[in-house]
This record gives C-alpha cells, sequence and structure tokens, in this order.
C-alpha cells in the first residue's frame, strides 16, 4: 500500500513540475524536444545518496564549506547574481566568457538556439526532482539559505538534480558549440554557477554533481533534433558575422 501510494505521489508532482515547465514554453520559450521525450534520469542516474552514507557525510562537509564562502563578499554576490531564476539574466552572465553579448535585440539567431536549447534540456530535471522529492540543505538544518524569502517554495520542489546547474552546464555547452575557442572560459563559469548553489544553501554537493551529466544527457539527445541543427547553423553564422571570424 505504501508503495503504492509513493508511486501515484511521484505521478502527482512529475505532472505539476510539467505544468510549471509548460507555462514557461508559454512564455515564448517552446522545446525542441517535450519532456516525455528526454531520457528518465532516474534510469540512468544514480539515486542521490542514503543519509548514512559516506557520499552523504561529504555533502555535509560541502554544505558547511558553503556557509564559509559567505564570509567572502565577492564570493556571495556571484552565488547571488548565479541564483536569479531568468533565461536573460543566464545570458548575460555567460556573454562575457562567451566574447558577444547575447540579446533578443542584438543576436537574434543565437538567442533563438539559447532560450529553445535550454529550455529544452531544463525538461530533465522534471522526472528525478518528482521522484526523489530529496530535502534541500537548508530545509534539512532548520536554516535559512542566501535568498531566504524563496526558502518556502524552494521546499516544496525536490532537491536532486539542481535546476540552476543544468541551466548553467547546458548554457555552456551550446555556448561552447558556437564558439568553441571560448569553451574553456565557458565551462570554468559554469562550473562556478553550480558550486553557487552550494554556497546559496539550496542544493547538496551531490545534487550539483549529477546535475552536469543530466545536462549532458539532455544536450546529447537535443543534438538528434532537426530544428535545433539548423538553429544552430545560423547562430554560428550570426556569431561569426558579428565577431568577423
Amino acid at each position: 500500500m505504501r508503495y503504492r501510494s509513493m508511486k501515484r505521489l511521484s505521478a502527482l508532482f512529475t505532472g505539476l513540475f510539467i505544468a510549471v515547465f509548460s507555462l514557461s514554453a508559454q512564455e515564448g520559450y517552446v522545446p525542441y524536444i517535450p519532456a516525455e521525450e528526454l531520457p528518465n534520469l532516474v534510469n540512468c542516474l544514480p539515486a542521490p545518496p542514503d543519509t548514512g552514507s559516506v557520499t552523504f557525510a561529504h555533502d555535509i562537509v560541502r554544505y558547511m564549506w558553503g556557509k564559509e564562502q559567505r564570509h567572502n563578499p565577492e564570493r556571495l554576490a556571484i552565488a547571488y547574481l548565479d541564483a536569479i531564476w531568468s533565461i536573460d539574466t543566464t545570458l548575460a552572465i555567460f556573454s562575457k566568457p562567451f566574447g558577444l553579448e547575447i540579446s533578443k535585440e542584438k543576436t537574434p539567431e543565437i538567442y533563438e538556439l539559447m532560450t529553445r536549447g535550454m529550455t529544452t534540456v531544463q525538461q530533465i530535471c522534471v522526472r528525478p526532482k518528482a521522484h526523489y522529492f530529496r530535502m534541500r540543505p537548508f530545509a534539512r538544518f532548520h536554516e535559512p539559505s542566501i535568498l531566504p524569502e524563496d526558502d518556502s517554495w524552494l521546499a516544496t520542489e525536490g532537491s536532486y538534480p539542481s535546476g540552476h546547474t543544468v541551466r548553467g552546464w547546458t548554457t555552456a555547452l551550446l555556448l561552447a558549440e558556437i564558439n568553441p575557442a571560448a569553451a574553456e572560459a565557458l565551462f570554468a563559469r559554469a562550473w562556478e554557477y553550480g558550486e553557487s548553489r552550494v554556497i546559496a544553501g539550496c542544493h547538496w554537493q551531490s545534487d550539483v554533481d549529477a546535475s552536469r551529466p543530466a545536462s549532458s544527457i539532455g544536450y546529447a539527445i537535443l543534438q538528434t533534433c532537426p530544428a535545433f541543427r539548423a538553429q544552430m547553423a545560423r547562430a554560428q553564422a550570426e556569431f561569426r558575422r558579428k565577431t568577423k571570424r
């Protein structure tokens, strides 16, 4: 009976998360591939660590590390910036290592690729978040995150994997395909972007670690979409025009 109840609860949360991503699509960011056609991470990535495991002990150590990082004003400011859940903000963050300002007005082809590509891969978080519904660090320790005004709604969403980290890593993957020369700077920033979630107290280190391969899995499937491949070609051509490369 308990197993059936958990399955029903998981299905309910999955439906709610899909509804949230559908709302994102209605705002204009239409995914190249629907959520149900992406791989189910529950079947291809390990479950989050048990609370009695060595890995979870490491999660706790890293949570404490994150709290120490908050004493560094510069690093804390980066974590605050990285916490903003906005595709335009993420693109602004990654424009610097990319080497070109990305916007709907100035780089429409790149912007189209990024918004749709990021929205597509982001959906891969839906099933594992609902299935595991892992408690977030700040909730487990009854402490506020760096953005306490968000804690109440964040606590209603599973911690594993980290949606922010998936977004950041996907951004680097997409932009590195457009401008391979910027790959080192892009992935360094994407790594920092994920670590910001540990500093924020919103994710365990193991959430962040699982999110990078999760993003890569979604990105691999994205490569099979003809519409994506066509838009990537247009985005690469736009980049060459803008940078005279």
